[in-house]
């Protein structure tokens, strides 16, 4: 292949970059920004701007042994970040690069198809081979980095002149429509897995901080222990409930059982990496972050300080997301403990198997045991609930969404709903043999909520503050035992800033860390 120079390869790459990989970028500027002659210099500007501004970090990061090796990077990883960005219409910031961290083979496998590996093959493999055929002609060191600040000295020179140019517009865009740059690629996923670095990168080992050392239940003698279990559901939005109002049956079961439903319950986040330890944690969304979540101890352990709750957490979803690693831990996602699996996949259900056994070896202590649920873990709705449970027809039968109509995907997504009603009433079943002689409790409260298709938004993990309603309005409800009745305020608006607190309410436990406002029970 014919020599170039490092500067020209890096010019080429970045508008190669700008063109093929920024569709979601330029369709979304193209909603505020209308095409019309009057805007049509600014939105040309855009990607000359966004052009300077790759050829400005790529020739920061370049040198002979880093170019070809950091392009080839830049290309692959771009290449699925396009694929999700256009065909699910997410942003990755680092949130979504925390999920991705923390994704295992079987969520992977869920989300893999034939079009995904046309984008990694055509913008992934393809032009990272290019690149590593081409010839790059080195020059003498003084010249490369001429050649280097020349061309970063003409990259910003364009930059600042288009910006002053159009300055009204890019005030604008940079003041009102900040989301917008949530789109550019690779610039932003770029930015995402530094932010995510130094969230989660420490200088040292995790010192985790102790907190309600004077846990103690208040509970007479004679009173009859406490049994509850507390079920974390998965992408489960509230308006897909016959509970609240939604016009299909998806919750048959649930509504001949005297349950409390919480109507507005609002998530701490809007991804399970996120909202599952930020839910059992002492924050509230305001004040959580990944690093306060994993150095502070969460509402399980205030319970175990107590020494009178046992805690148990059984998980068929992809892990607890640290809120289980100081207690007793079960794997449900494979046929190794789970006796209710068809093929690769493991249901809900199979989490009950065995939970008469552990209550019986726990004898005189108050019990929670913490479900973490399949649910409705997406895109492939279909897989989520035995074939039993198709009452919603015709159904996607693929996790390419865009390739199924908006009807086909809210009848698997409705589908599994109903799936997740049969097994939070058989939960309730098995707990009211037990109402005799404990005091019995069931928690249901999703971790997020999930977009099918409205405005082109599928699955979850958008930023909180430009997330639809359907992310972060969640199912919730509460069931008491026969000798367990409370007065709940049903009508409120609550959130999972609520749960830490009304979990220690369940169990009266007292503590300098319980907030009684914030208990759903008091």
């Amino acid at each position: 292949m014919k020599n170039i120079t490092q500067s020209k390869l890096i010019v080429i790459v970045s508008l190669f970059l700008v063109v093929f990989y920024n569709y979601s970028f330029f369709t979304n500027t193209l909603e505020i920004y209308s095409l019309t002659v009057e805007n049509s210099g600014f939105l040309f500007s855009l990607g000359v701007v966004l052009t300077a501004f790759i050829v400005v970090l790529l020739t920061l990061l370049s040198s002979q042994w880093t170019t070809k090796p950091i392009i080839i990077i830049i290309f692959i990883v771009s290449s699925l970040t396009t694929y999700f960005m256009n065909t699910y219409h997410v942003v990755i910031d680092e949130s979504m690069i925390q999920n991705t961290m923390q994704t295992n083979m079987k969520e992977s496998m869920d989300l893999l198809s034939l079009k995904q590996v046309l984008y990694f093959v055509l913008l992934g493999i393809l032009p990272s081979y290019l690149v590593y055929k081409t010839r790059i002609n080195y020059r003498p060191f003084k010249v490369e980095v001429f050649a280097k600040l020349k061309l970063l000295g003409i990259s910003l020179f364009v930059m600042v002149v288009l910006i002053f140019i159009f300055s009204k517009y890019y005030t604008s865009f940079a003041r009102e429509h900040k989301p917008l740059r949530y789109y550019t690629n690779p610039t932003y996923w770029i930015y995402s897995i530094g932010k995510y670095i130094n969230l989660t990168v420490s200088s040292g080992p995790i010192d985790v901080q102790a907190i309600g050392l004077d846990a103690k239940t208040v509970t007479s003698i004679n009173a009859p222990k406490k049994l509850t279990i507390m079920v974390v559901g998965e992408a489960a939005r509230a308006d897909r409930f016959s509970l609240n109002g939604y016009s299909r049956e998806t919750n048959p079961l649930l509504k001949k059982e005297n349950i409390v439903n919480f109507s507005k319950m609002y998530s701490c986040g809007t991804s399970t990496a996120e909202s599952v330890p930020c839910m059992f944690s002492v924050y509230d969304r305001g004040d959580y972050s990944y690093k306060k979540g994993i150095s502070t101890e969460n509402v399980l352990d205030v319970l175990t300080h107590t020494n009178e709750v046992e805690v148990l957490w059984r998980d068929n979803n992809s892990d607890s997301k640290g809120v289980a690693i100081r207690n007793t831990y079960e794997d449900f996602k494979t046929a190794k403990n789970n006796t209710i699996c068809e093929a690769d996949e493991c249901r809900d259900e199979g989490m009950l198997v065995g939970l008469d056994g552990y209550i019986k070896t726990h004898p005189n202590k108050n019990i929670l045991i913490i479900l973490h649920q399949m649910g409705n873990h997406g895109p492939a709705y279909y897989k989520r609930y035995p074939k039993s449970f198709e009452k919603f027809t015709p159904v996607c039968q693929t996790n390419q969404l865009e390739e199924c109509t908006q009807e086909e995907i809210g009848n698997a997504y409705d589908n599994a709903i109903l799936y997740t009603d049969y097994f939070l009433a058989k939960t309730i079943n098995f707990l009211k043999p037990y109402s005799k002689s404990y005091q019995t409790t069931m928690i249901y409260m999703s971790d997020h909520g999930e977009s099918l298709g409205e405005n082109g938004l599928y699955l979850h993990g958008l930023p909180y503050f430009m997330a639809p309603d359907a992310q972060t309005h969640i199912g919730a409800f509460i069931w008491f035992g026969e000798n367990n009745k409370k007065e709940v305020d049903a009508n409120k608006e609550y959130s999972q800033d609520n749960l830490f607190h009304t979990l220690l309410g369940v169990f009266d436990v007292k503590s300098e860390v319980y907030n009684r406002d914030m208990d759903i029970l008091k």
